[in-house]
C-alpha cells in the first residue's frame, strides 16, 4: 500500500484553519521559530525492521494482522510512516532476519519510498537454524575461540550487506555475560570480547562507524560483558576513532541518570547514537515518551547543549533510531506515537534558553535553573512540530490520517489476517 500525496493534502486542508490558529499562537511566544522549524524538518529517526511486526515477551507473542512477511513489505511499511510524518526516512536492518535477495532492487524500493539504510545490526544472541556452534555460553566472550571466530565472521558478513545497501555503520549488541557467580572470569571475558571486536573493527570500511551497545541485565542476570556505558566506552576507546558508544534508553538500571551519561559521552566525542524507547521497570521497550516524557526532554536538553558545544549537526552527527517491541498495539501506530514524542522532546529542548541556564548555574540559582527548564518543557510545541510536518509535505496529524485511511485494514486485505513478521 502507498498513500497518495493528494490524500495528505486533502486531509491537511480540512485542518488548515485550526492548525493556523494554534501555530500562530505558539510561534508568537517564541524566538527563532524559523530556525527551529528547519531543525525539525531535517531531523530523521530510523525505524528498525524488527519493530514493524507485533513483538512479544518471553511468555508469548500475540501476532497482529497484515504484518510484513518480507523485507520488501517492511520497507513499504516504513515508507507509509515516512509519507505520514516525513521524519522516518531511514530503515535499520537486522541480519540474518532481513537479508536482501537483490541489493539493487532493495535499494531501488527504498529510494522509491524516500528511505536510506541506517546502521546494520548483527545477531549473536540467538542460535540460527543452520548455525554450527552455539552461543548458549556467549559469543565474543566465549572460552572457545571457534565460537568467537563464528561471531566475528557473522559481524563481518553484516558489514558486507551494509556496504551493498549504502549503510555506513554497524551496531553490535552482545547478550554475553553470566548468570551465576564463578561462571566466567571477568577479565578473560573482557579480553576475549575486545579481541573479537578488534577483528570486526579491522574489517570496517574507512568511512564506517561501529556502535558498541550496552545493557545492564538480560538475558544474563549476574554479569553482562558490556553491562554499562563505562564498559562500552572502554571498548570504544581501545578500538579506535571509528568506535562509539550506543545508548538504548531501556538498557539501564532503574533511575539511572541517562542525561548525565549522554552529556559525558558527548564531551568525550564517543556518543554514537540512540535507541529510543521507554520503560517502567527495565528494558520494557515501550512507546517512547509514554512513561517518562520529562526524562526524554532532559536527555534532549543535554544532547542539544552537548552537540552545540562541539559544533555538531543535530540531524546527521549522531544515529537516531527507535528500538521498541509492541505486543498490544498496532506496530505502525506505536511507531507514529514514538516519532511524535521524540520530535516534541527535541522541539522543547530547542526552546531552552541555554545562555540564561548557564548564567543561573554560575550563580548557583537552583530555582531559576528549574524554572528555565520547565518553562520549555511545559510549552505546547505540538503546533510547531505539526508546522514542520506541513512544510515537509507530511500530514498535520499522522496518526489520525492513518486511521481515517484505514491503513491497517488495507494491509490486512493485501497480506492476510494471519501473518507473522519475519525475524520475530
Amino acid at each position: 500500500m502507498q498513500i497518495d500525496k493528494y490524500k495528505i493534502d486533502e486531509f491537511n486542508q480540512q485542518h488548515a484553519q485550526e492548525h493556523k490558529r494554534r501555530y500562530e499562537f505558539a510561534a508568537s511566544t517564541q524566538q527563532n521559530v524559523a530556525g527551529i522549524l528547519q531543525k525539525l524538518v531535517d531531523f530523521q529517526i530510523g525505524i528498525p525492521s524488527w519493530a514493524l511486526g507485533t513483538g512479544g515477551t518471553r511468555f508469548g507473542r500475540f501476532s497482529g494482522s497484515g504484518e510484513p512477511r518480507s523485507l520488501e513489505e517492511k520497507i513499504e511499511d516504513v515508507g507509509l510512516l515516512h509519507a505520514l510524518n516525513q521524519s522516518s526516512g531511514a530503515i535499520s536492518l537486522h541480519i540474518p532476519w532481513d537479508i536482501p535477495n537483490d541489493y539493487k532492487a532493495t535499494k531501488a524500493l527504498a529510494a522509491q519510498h524516500g528511505l536510506k539504510f541506517d546502521a546494520v545490526n548483527s545477531n549473536t544472541f540467538q542460535d540460527q537454524p543452520d548455525q554450527k556452534l552455539s552461543y548458549k555460553f556467549g559469543s565474543m566472550q566465549h572460552v572457545d575461540k571457534a565460537v568467537r571466530r563464528q561471531a566475528v565472521e557473522h559481524n563481518i558478513e553484516v558489514i558486507r550487506h551494509g556496504v551493498e545497501l549504502g549503510s555506513d555503520s554497524l551496531t553490535v549488541w552482545l547478550s554475553d555475560g553470566s548468570s551465576f557467580p564463578g561462571q566466567l572470569n571477568f577479565r578473560g571475558a573482557f579480553e576475549n570480547t575486545l579481541e573479537s571486536l578488534q577483528e570486526v573493527y579491522a574489517a570496517l570500511p574507512d568511512d564506517w562507524k561501529v556502535f558498541v551497545e550496552y545493557k545492564a541485565f538480560e538475558p544474563n542476570f549476574y554479569s553482562m560483558t558490556v553491562g554499562d556505558w563505562g564498559q562500552s566506552l572502554l571498548y570504544a576507546n581501545k578500538l579506535g576513532p571509528k568506535a562509539y558508544t550506543l545508548v538504548d534508553l531501556g538498557h539501564h538500571l532503574p533511575n539511572a541518570n541517562i542525561e548525565q551519561i549522554v552529556s559525558l559521552l558527548l564531551m568525550e566525542g564517543k556518543l554514537g547514537g540512540f535507541h529510543f524507547n521507554d520503560s517502567k521497570y527495565g528494558d520494557d521497550d515501550l512507546t517512547t515518551g509514554s512513561i517518562k516524557p520529562y526524562q526524554l526532554f532532559l536527555i534532549f536538553n543535554s544532547l542539544v547543549d552537548g552537540m552545540d558545544a562541539r559544533g555538531m549537526n543535530h540531524a546527521t552527527s549522531l544515529a537516531w533510531m527507535i528500538d521498541a517491541s509492541h505486543n498490544v498495539k498496532d506496530p505502525l501506530e506505536d511507531l507514529l506515537q514514538s516519532v511524535e514524542a521524540i520530535m516534541i522532546a527535541y522541539a522543547q529542548a530547542l526552546l531552552v534558553d541555554q545562555q540564561a541556564l548557564k548564567e543561573a548555574q554560575q550563580e548557583n540559582d537552583v530555582v531559576r535553573c528549574q524554572e528555565i527548564l520547565q518553562e520549555a518543557y511545559r510549552t505546547d510545541v505540538r503546533p510547531i512540530v505539526a508546522e514542520a510536518r506541513l512544510q515537509s509535505g507530511a500530514a498535520l496529524r499522522p496518526l489520525q490520517l492513518f486511521r481515517e485511511l484505514k491503513v491497517r485494514e488495507n494491509l490486512i486485505n493485501e497480506r492476510g489476517l494471519k501473518t507473522v513478521a519475519t525475524g520475530l
